[in-house]
């Protein structure tokens, strides 16, 4: 098998990989004290405080990239893959109103409002990159199969924990899967190399946003005036930010590629027929 028909397969392989992973493994259910977040300061009468504000950025950054790319919607070179980066941006403020929802008061009722935008967030994001580095794929179509994916991984989760096991695993998988499968896709289809550190980039902030709220507790107790829980979203709104500010930049040089290429078709054009009105025998 040669590299090219190695990396193509890849993504696949490893989805099925994962999936059978968390088979084997069985029911991943949340911590038992997951609701008791280590910053509960209030502030003007704002509970849990840093936690609710700093949800803040994921509006200011779903809210740029929306405005941006509505403006381009029918633009060629983003049409494609729009389908998905719109869930995407969307997504992060419906990330910003469901984890406001959920960190006033958390319970595991309010916590399906924070968890259900953050799967379609990486729905959106799945499927805008795969539209993005093969045109061949109708993005309006996997942007609507990944996003009732999403859906379901939380409403299986939510429903698993009314009975008192409470399963993770598809939601798990739908945030693992980004990570994983963007750089792989990238490589295999050789997208440009800013694109790829651009998501490199928002992928490690990610992963380290994911990290340090696994260590809510020990992050107050050393800093003080920040939880690893609210670092989080300020991390997680970063990798956000990083993605974003690439598409923007992309549409963009899409953009002015296409107008030059407008106005060069159009000299072109007044230029062939000054030749024609000078040639011999022309009339005028």
């Amino acid at each position: 098998m040669t590299m090219n028909r190695l990396m193509h397969w890849m993504p696949t392989v490893v989805t099925v990989g994962v999936a059978a992973a968390l088979a084997v493994h069985g029911p991943i259910s949340q911590f038992a004290d997951y609701h008791a977040f280590a910053d509960t300061r209030a502030w003007m009468g704002i509970p849990n405080a840093a936690d609710v504000l700093s949800n803040a950025g994921f509006a200011l950054v779903g809210g740029w990239g929306l405005a941006h790319l509505w403006r381009h919607r029918s633009d060629r070179h983003v049409s494609s893959a729009w389908p998905g980066y719109m869930l995407f941006v969307v997504s992060l403020i419906a990330t910003a109103i469901g984890s406001t929802i959920y960190h006033w008061a958390p319970s595991d009722s309010r916590l399906v409002w924070d968890r259900l935008p953050i799967a379609l967030a990486c729905a959106g994001l799945l499927a805008g990159v795969r539209a993005d580095v093969d045109r061949t794929v109708d993005g309006v179509r996997m942007t609507f199969v990944l996003a009732l994916c999403a859906v379901a991984s939380v409403i299986w989760w939510h429903a698993t924990q009314a009975t008192g096991e409470g399963d993770l695993r598809p939601y798990l998988m739908f945030q693992a899967l980004p990570i994983v499968l963007i750089p792989l896709w990238q490589i295999s289809y050789g997208a440009p190399r800013a694109e790829r550190f651009a998501f490199g980039a928002a992928i490690a902030l990610y992963a380290l946003a994911k990290a340090v709220e696994l260590y809510d507790r020990p992050v107050f107790a050393s800093l003080r005036w920040i939880s690893g829980h609210t670092l989080k979203h300020l991390l997680a709104t970063a990798a956000a930010a990083t993605i974003v500010a690439y598409l923007v930049r992309s549409v963009d040089a899409g953009r002015v590629t296409t107008a030059t290429r407008r106005r060069y078709r159009h000299i072109v054009k007044l230029w062939r027929l000054g030749t024609d009105a000078r040639a011999p025998g022309n009339p005028h």
